[in-house]
């Protein structure tokens, strides 16, 4: 019997440390799903207002965008390890302060922006760290492309399950046991760092202001094509196209004719494509190009939007909400992929911190162009011209990358070769 451990699907769980990650962070992602859906349900239940759900996304990642490269800077001198001990914390304590305010039923619209602006902030210190932490969880580091895809399984099967038990637990029981879960599911997270044994930090000697090291990491992005590109990329779908998800509980209310429950069952479908989306992809041979599916995805994207934005009935919906998840993960894991594969391990902080710039600075602002378009024209109007932009970014940037393909190496093959020396 050949062991999981040895599978091509799930060759990471070899790696303890890893492994342990996985776990606490699964029970983790499902909490961090269940409170997001909620927060959506509870501003729109309060306001029936598409702009502010754009705003409520905006408050909590635009922190993000702002903070986002200090964030690289603090993760690639201190230990990341560290790092995420306390912004796993932090955020355990947000999720109980915001469960607080909502059992004691004496809260209002701003309260709960408040607490979403408190989460960006955390989460422009956690994500700079988690993301390069894989390479030092990794102990074989042919796994680390592997690992990654996984990280996105794991991510999806939270967006699956998540919305569906928020949409149920909203309906029973209301949005306070949602966030008053969501603060349990921490317990996981935190433990399984705990129980985690790393080789002690060592740490690196600063010799470069911090305005000097954001200036590097910028010229690096600029002189490596197989970065920079999927970086701008990122930045594109992310303020014209993924805010799409602000749109969901407008047609689960109004669309669809349904409650809370329905908003959560559509963000699962969604979340499911995204789950597909992560196993197909944790499934990829090591040269696989993927730069093609990076391109790809999008157009799928563009072409799932465009159907649910057509579609006015629940049952009906469910195929192209499938699609529209499967193609709206692929892209972000593709271009993470392969801008953590090819990063230099030095840089490889400051990178991410600019790839979720790229990602929390332009979510936030087409999260309120989406909901302001949309209060002028409507949701399903939104989405389709959102389907649209789609098309047209994966034509342009299939134009960019076919002109710099010179400069730009193939990822997985890269990593290959690094992983010998």
């Amino acid at each position: 019997m050949i062991s999981i451990a040895r599978t091509t699907t799930f060759r990471a769980f070899r790696n303890r440390n890893y492994t342990l990650f996985f776990m606490g962070q699964s029970v983790s992602q499902i909490g961090t799903w269940m409170q997001r859906t909620a927060v959506s349900w509870v501003i729109y239940s309060l306001t029936h207002s598409e702009f502010m759900l754009g705003l409520t996304v905006f408050a909590q990642q635009f922190p993000s965008f702002l903070l986002s490269l200090v964030g690289g800077i603090v993760s690639d001198r201190n230990s990341r390890y560290k790092i995420l001990l306390i912004t796993q914390t932090a955020s355990m304590i947000q999720a109980i302060l915001l469960a607080i305010l909502i059992l004691t039923n004496h809260y209002v619209v701003w309260q709960i922006l408040t607490f979403s602006v408190i989460l960006g902030i955390i989460n422009a210190f956690d994500t700079p760290a988690r993301q390069p932490m894989v390479h030092e969880m990794v102990e074989h580091k042919e796994d680390i492309t592997n690992a990654l895809a996984l990280n996105s399984a794991m991510v999806n099967i939270a967006r699956l399950a998540g919305p569906a038990l928020s949409g149920i637990i909203l309906q029973s029981f209301g949005a306070g046991i949602c966030f008053s879960l969501n603060a349990f599911s921490f317990i996981a997270v935190i433990t399984s760092l705990l129980l985690m044994k790393l080789p002690p930090f060592t740490k690196p000697v600063i010799k470069k202001k911090a305005t000097t090291e954001l200036a590097e990491g910028f010229q690096y992005l600029q002189k490596t094509p197989a970065i920079g590109i999927p970086v701008l990329l990122i930045m594109c779908t992310s303020l014209l196209v993924l805010p799409y998800n602000t749109l969901i509980p407008v047609f689960a209310k109004e669309i669809f004719k349904g409650d809370a429950a329905t908003f959560g069952y559509v963000n699962s479908f969604i979340g499911a494509g995204a789950l597909l989306s992560s196993l197909f992809l944790a499934s990829l041979k090591k040269e696989t190009e993927l730069k093609n599916i990076l391109l790809a995805s999008v157009a799928m994207l563009g072409v799932g939007l465009i159907c649910f934005s057509l579609t006015h009935a629940f049952y009906a919906v469910i195929p192209f909400a499938v699609l529209t998840g499967f193609a709206s993960l692929t892209p972000m894991t593709s271009a993470i992929t392969i801008i953590q594969v090819e990063a230099a391990s030095h840089m490889r902080g400051r990178v991410m911190s600019y790839v979720a710039m790229a990602y929390f600075g332009m979510l936030p602002f087409g999260s309120l162009l989406t909901g302001t378009v949309s209060q002028k024209i409507s949701a399903p109007a939104t989405m389709l011209c959102q389907g649209i932009v789609a098309l047209i970014i994966a034509g342009i940037f299939y134009r960019i990358i076919k002109r710099n393909r010179p400069a730009i190496k193939k990822p997985l093959v890269l990593h290959e070769a690094e992983s010998v020396h």
